[in-house]
């Protein structure tokens, strides 16, 4: 009976049925990994074009609908542009989720507007500058997939800034 039992051992431990399942099982984790860094990235690159485009957008908007003359007084140029803030940033939300195929994970948390006022002699209004910072937290979809390896990306928190002349209406 033992040398029945050895026979069927031996033959067990030259049979390659099944080998490739377990090399599948042994670089499925790889694969996801891969997958995961590869969509991960393409969405982190995507949102964070979509909010500096935004930016870019508002930037332009405020330096169009604030008045020329903002920086006579400059006192008060950072009161009067900061009433723009709320519009600045529906106009940040919205290119970011203006048709999104994908859910982006990204949060806009605040966006604000400074102005800078030059000085010295100018003909005419002196030139100002106005600059729209948005700051966002980005969440990632495949969190769960990158704590198979040990590691974690809970959110990345970031800044987008643009800045553009104001030319007033």
């Amino acid at each position: 009976m033992s040398s029945k039992f050895r026979g069927k051992l031996s033959s067990f431990g030259k049979g390659e049925d099944g080998a490739q399942l377990v090399e599948f099982a042994i670089v499925l984790p790889m694969m996801l990994l891969v997958f995961a860094v590869i969509i991960e990235g393409a969405r982190m690159m995507r949102t964070y074009q979509a909010v500096s485009s935004g930016v870019r957008d508002a930037a332009r908007y405020v330096a169009r609908v604030a008045p020329a003359n903002i920086c006579v007084d400059t006192g008060s140029a950072q009161s009067k542009i900061a009433t723009y803030d709320a519009e600045l940033k529906n106009i940040v939300e919205k290119s970011q989720f203006d048709n999104v195929l994908f859910p982006s994970g990204a949060t806009i948390n605040t966006v604000s507007s400074t102005v800078t006022c030059p000085t010295g002699t100018f003909a005419g209004y002196p030139p100002a500058i106005v600059q729209v910072t948005a700051s966002m937290t980005l969440t990632f979809l495949f969190d769960d997939v990158f704590k198979l390896i040990g590691g974690s990306l809970d959110t990345l928190n970031t800044t987008v800034v643009d800045q553009s002349r104001v030319y007033g209406i």
